[in-house]
């Protein structure tokens, strides 16, 4: 890879060891993806729960925090994706003290490095979302999708390391979606029907992502009817990441890289698929509404300030059988109480967890430990992640979910 002045002294030490570690990273992922040079960063983003860092990510961290005396800071805004708790709730998920440890030493050492403790994955929504053609280095795979899509700007997936990395350098290897070739269409596909609640919009974009099947993939979609809000937009990314590995997609008219379908080179290539209703509804049906519930969760991604609207009007009057977990940003959580939101889901019986994500959050072992199996959600992404996890997810709107959460079944 070819060096500036700065990056050569980064990686000769003289700007520390901790930005010498960090670059050295780098240039080794830049090698493996054939990457030229570098691509100054504004923002980083780093996946911070513990089961995915496990003992040993949390040592590294912990590590690299003592390097240069404990002096070692982040040089850019580096913020966290969520944890995997919220401390306030642990009790009621019955997680073991033993992972709550891992988590307070991984927010010690993000600490020490000087990064904000956002804890979310809405970022976009609540921090600070990135302008078109802003260079960043984001780690979750919805915050990934969701800035390329919808906001313009350039990112790809960034693992733990990386994105930490980059948070130390300013920089991050230029691969990938920082490149112009990178964003251009490489399937069309035509949508002849428009979901219109937050389960039918991830249904779609799980359909687009299985469909665009790869993570080097660029979908536009064409043919929807009216814009979708941004918790819409939410959730179709978020599926689609989840089931296809896509970090980038094009809907014309709507997103800023595709006004027109030739903005994108969509012109340029023939409709590969057409998705109607039917489509959609078939993998919906993978995850079958109906039946006994042991859990509702609303998570993956975290809740809006308006989602927990909608959801506290839905709560009023009723009292749940079956636990309801609710789970947004530290950002969102504070608005929540004030405005009454959190009241009234508590009123009924749920939970707003805040700053944490479900199946960041030892999803197995809470499973086992509340005798949870039968998951109901209207969260596409988390219905094709929890299976793995030992559940049998449904997905089924938030009203039906709710009313599950009050019966004790979905029918």
């Amino acid at each position: 890879m070819k060096l500036n002045d700065v990056e050569r002294a980064m990686r000769a030490g003289d700007l520390g060891r901790a930005p010498q570690i960090a670059i050295e990273h780098q240039i080794q992922v830049g090698d493996y993806f054939g990457a030229e040079d570098f691509v100054e960063v504004t923002q980083a983003h780093i996946m911070a729960d513990t089961e995915s860092l496990g003992e040993a990510g949390v040592k590294w961290l912990e590590e690299m925090a003592r390097e240069d005396g404990g002096r070692a800071r982040v040089c850019i805004p580096t913020i966290t994706d969520p944890r995997g708790t919220d401390f306030a709730k642990a009790k009621v998920l019955k997680q073991p003290e033993r992972f709550l440890e891992l988590e307070r030493r991984t927010i010690a050492a993000f600490r020490k490095l000087g990064v904000s403790l956002t804890d979310t994955c809405i970022n976009y929504q609540t921090i600070q979302a990135p302008t078109r053609n802003e260079s960043v280095a984001f780690g979750d795979t919805g915050v990934v999708i969701y800035a390329n899509s919808v906001c313009g700007a350039r990112s790809n997936y960034e693992g733990g390391p990386s994105a930490l990395s980059a948070g130390l350098t300013g920089r991050t290897p230029r691969y990938g979606f920082h490149l112009d070739p990178q964003r251009r269409a490489t399937v069309r596909i035509r949508a002849d029907w428009t979901p219109r609640t937050l389960n039918e919009w991830g249904a779609l974009g799980g359909v687009v992502g299985k469909l665009a099947g790869n993570y080097w993939s660029v979908p536009v979609v064409e043919g929807l009817q009216g814009a979708p809000g941004s918790d819409a937009m939410k959730h179709f990314g978020a599926a689609m990441a989840s089931f296809g590995s896509i970090a980038l997609f094009h809907l014309v008219g709507i997103t800023p890289e595709a006004v027109r379908l030739e903005d994108c080179g969509g012109d340029k290539l023939p409709v590969a698929h057409r998705v109607a209703e039917a489509e959609v509804r078939a993998l919906m049906a993978d995850y079958p509404a109906d039946g006994e519930v042991d859990v509702v969760v609303f998570s993956a991604p975290q809740l809006s300030l308006y989602e927990l609207r909608d959801l506290a009007k839905l709560c009023e009057g009723r009292r749940f059988v079956k636990p309801l977990l609710a789970v947004t940003s530290p950002q969102v959580k504070p608005d929540c109480d004030r405005f009454g939101y959190t009241k009234s889901i508590e009123d009924a019986g749920g939970h707003v967890l805040s700053g944490m994500c479900f199946y960041q959050s030892y999803a197995r072992e809470i499973a086992e430990a509340n005798g949870w199996k039968r998951l109901a959600t209207n969260s596409t992404k988390i219905v094709n992640i929890l299976g793995g996890y030992g559940y049998k997810p449904m997905l089924a709107s938030m009203e039906r979910c709710v009313e599950a959460a009050q019966k004790g079944r979905l029918s």
